[in-house]
């Protein structure tokens, strides 16, 4: 499917969600927020209420499917119970497999990639990083852990914590739009300097 998306269930991760929104439209990029359910407002794991974008049923009658290329990205924030909440949604998991076959790119971060990727047919043999104690999903499905800040393997790009989402937006933008803007909005947020 074409554009780039954040899926949010009740219970994300508030920082990992809209840190890599923050970091993707600082580089030009036109994220938007899906929520998988048919409310405006998702409640996030520390009971922030963030408006979306777009409902589900919305994004699903109106996404474009020609054309995806590596630069259309479905991605997935942590956070608990909203982890078990994406990975539970077979709607969302078949449209990722969908994406991912048609040539997109996935990404996921804490604990998404175990119970998210996981799931997908293509993460075998894929460099990965995930939160703690999810890892053991991702190497059942073939997948070789690294405990890295955020790691991109071809068309899947994960991300370690909330400590780490804004170097996972910066893995996402530079897949994108290329390493010169991501290191542009890097500078801006002065990470240099850390």
């Amino acid at each position: 499917m074409k554009g780039v998306y954040i899926f949010l269930a009740e219970g994300f991760e508030d920082v990992e969600a809209l840190a890599t929104a923050d970091v993707l439209r600082r580089g030009g990029v036109p994220v938007e927020l899906v929520s998988i359910t048919d409310e405006p407002f998702v409640v996030s794991s520390h009971h922030v209420a963030v408006g979306v974008d777009q409902t589900f049923d919305y994004f699903a009658l109106n996404i474009d499917k020609g054309g995806t290329d590596e630069k259309d990205v479905m991605i997935f924030p942590g956070g608990m119970p909203g982890t078990r909440n994406l990975a539970g949604f077979d709607m969302l998991m078949d449209m990722m497999q969908e994406h991912y076959d048609d040539g997109g790119t996935v990404a996921a971060i804490c604990a998404a990639p175990g119970l998210v990727l996981g799931q997908l047919n293509g993460i075998d043999g894929k460099r990965v990083t995930c939160f703690d104690g999810f890892e053991g999903y991702l190497r059942e499905a073939g997948a070789s852990f690294e405990p890295r800040p955020a790691i991109t393997d071809g068309r899947v790009i994960t991300g370690r914590s909330a400590g780490h989402a804004i170097a996972f937006g910066l893995e996402i933008l530079k897949k994108i739009k290329g390493e010169e803007k991501a290191a542009e909005v890097r500078h801006a947020l002065m990470l240099e300097t850390i």
